[in-house]
Parts: C-alpha cells; structure tokens; sequence
C-alpha cells in the first residue's frame, strides 16, 4: 500500500491507502518527490472543474526519481535517475494524433484530472512519458510542465524577435508565456492585478506591466504601442472579459492566442475578427519539445527560477496546501515537496 492524497468531495482533501500498481512492460515505478498545484486542481477542490470526477488524487505537474523499469524499457531508465513527468495521454488515432499533434488528442487523459494524479509516493508510467534530468534542482523538475504550457502558446503563435505582444494575465501559465516570449526576442507587456505577479514578470524579461482593467488598459497598450496594437495578444486568465479583451488588444493583422478557456459564453463584435483580419488560434497541453525547451532555460538561469516558487509544503502536510491556497489566492505556484 501507499499514502495518496486525495480530493474527496468539494473542499474536503484527505490521506488514503490505495494499492501500488503493477510495473508492467514498457513502464517505469516513479518515487514522486515533487508535485506542482495547478489551478484545475484548486477548482477541483471548488467543485469548480468539469472535466474532474471526484474523489480524484490531483496532480499533474510531476517530479520524481525512478524506482525500477519493467520489461522493455531502455536501460537509460535505471533506478536513481530524476525525471520530469509529462501528464497526456494520446491515442494515436484521432485526428489529432494522426497530424502529429498528441498535445491535443481528443481522448486525452491528463493525470489528475480524467485519471487520478501524482500526489502520492509512487506511479507507474509509461516510460515515453517521462523525460530524463539530473542537471536540474529536483524542486524545478514540478516547474516544467506549467511552463512548458506557456511555451507552447508562444510556439503557436509565431512569434518572432522584435514583435510586441500582451499577456492577460500572469499565473504560471502567463508566466510561461512571458518567459518563453521574452526568449524569442519580444517586448512583453505583462497585465495583471496583482501588483507582486506584474513585479516578477518584470523581473523574467517584461518590457511593461499594467494593471488589469477596461478601456484604460487598451488605452496604455494602444499608447506603448503607438496606437498599433500589439503583434500577439496572448490569454492566460479565462475569463469572458479577457477573452474579448484581447481581440481589443490585438493590432490589425494580428494574432490572438487563447491559452486559458472561459467557464461561462463569450460574446463578441465579431466584425474585429475581420476589420483586422485577426489570427485567432487556441492553445492546449504542451509536447515534448516545448519540455525539453523549458529544461534548457531552466538550466540557464539556476536558482533564479526559485522566484517562481511561493510556498513549499511536505508532503505530510500537503492536507493543508489546497485549503491554504483558497485563502491566499494571490500566490503564484504551491510546491509539495517529499523528501
């Protein structure tokens, strides 16, 4: 038996004993040192995530040590080597998948959510979803998949050095984006209401940062931009104002990205869709690529991604992290640490 977190019901968390599972051929026994909370898992905890059912174990954003290989597995996978977990399922068959797109499968079941998560001491995984590390501190392996999220919007949005672009909204998805942006060579304009998210996103490489707001916000970025727009509109909120915020944003012959999605309908003055012959693309999961070019920048910058952390917990305490995080909703990424 192992110890597992568990969502029980509607802000109630709770330890478990569940059974270990069977290593089975072609997987690999993970110990789960790391695991990042994401925002899907604190509206889990709300009762506020559709696509949970619960009880759920949450957690998708995945650090941890391998502890034994089954059959097949390449011998890379031995025991004692760190790895980043990456959380998608893909079926090979849908239309998705047969474009080369698994990050987007139709029958995705990301861990934590349409199957039970990582908040426990072990897992067994396929090894093609895991992805060797040991230059990174083992705390940064839980930073890479939330990240890698926001690197794959900018990857969408083909950005290029020079152009300008906004970022509604400066979570770790945002920041995601932010950090993948500035490495691409663009000016960021980071929005947010929270004054201590805009101050870090200056800090990862924004050009500007404003507040969140209506006619006045477009009114500033219309001023930074000499009354252009921005090249990428980028939404990493999801809420039905962003949503239409950022076709406001977007200059003509722009583009917007959609990275968060809005619980409620969204309406628009669909003639900015045309008048600026807008690119409007939505974003989901990331892939492979996108980890490995988070690891890389990760790599470079050390322990300046520490800046990125705002609270640890162990994992004995992790009962607490969720109900913690629903009062303090200001914070930008919970940790639980197993050590």
């Amino acid at each position: 038996m192992i110890k597992a977190l568990q969502i029980e019901k509607e802000n109630v968390t709770r330890f478990h004993s569940i059974e270990a599972s069977a290593l089975g051929e072609g997987q690999v026994r993970v110990c789960v040192r790391h695991v990042g909370l994401c925002g899907s898992d604190l509206n889990t905890f709300k009762g506020l995530n559709p696509l949970v059912q619960l009880p759920r174990i949450p957690g998708h954003e995945i650090g941890g040590e391998i502890l034994a290989a089954g059959p097949g597995v390449d011998p890379a996978y031995r025991p004692g080597r760190r790895v980043i977990v990456m959380p998608y399922t893909n079926c090979g068959r849908c239309s998705s998948c047969r474009k080369g797109r698994l990050n987007a499968c139709r029958y995705n079941k990301t861990l934590g959510v349409q199957q039970d998560g990582g908040l426990a001491e072990e897992i067994v995984l396929p090894a093609e979803k895991l992805i060797l590390n040991d230059t990174l501190q083992p705390r940064h392996l839980a930073l890479v998949e939330p990240l890698s999220v926001g690197f794959h919007a900018v990857d969408r949005s083909r950005l290029v050095a020079g152009e300008t672009v906004a970022v509604l909204g400066c979570g770790m998805i945002g920041m995601g984006v932010i950090i993948g942006a500035v490495a691409r060579g663009a000016r960021v304009i980071a929005i947010d209401p929270s004054e201590e998210k805009r101050n870090l996103a200056l800090k990862f490489g924004a050009w500007r940062a404003l507040p969140a707001g209506g006619e006045e916000l477009v009114r500033a970025v219309n001023e930074l931009t000499e009354d252009d727009g921005v090249d990428v509109a980028f939404e990493a909120v999801g809420l039905p104002a962003t949503f239409t915020q950022a076709i406001e944003l977007a200059g003509f012959a722009g583009r917007v990205v959609y990275v968060g999605y809005s619980k409620a309908p969204v309406t628009y003055q669909t003639q900015f869709f045309n008048l600026k012959e807008l690119d409007i693309m939505g974003s989901r999961n990331a892939t492979s690529g996108d980890f490995r070019a988070v690891v890389a920048h990760l790599e470079t910058i050390g322990d300046d991604a520490d800046r990125l952390i705002s609270k640890v917990f162990p994992f004995e305490d992790a009962e607490q992290a969720l109900p913690y995080w629903d009062g303090n909703r200001d914070i930008l990424k919970i940790i639980i640490e197993r050590t």
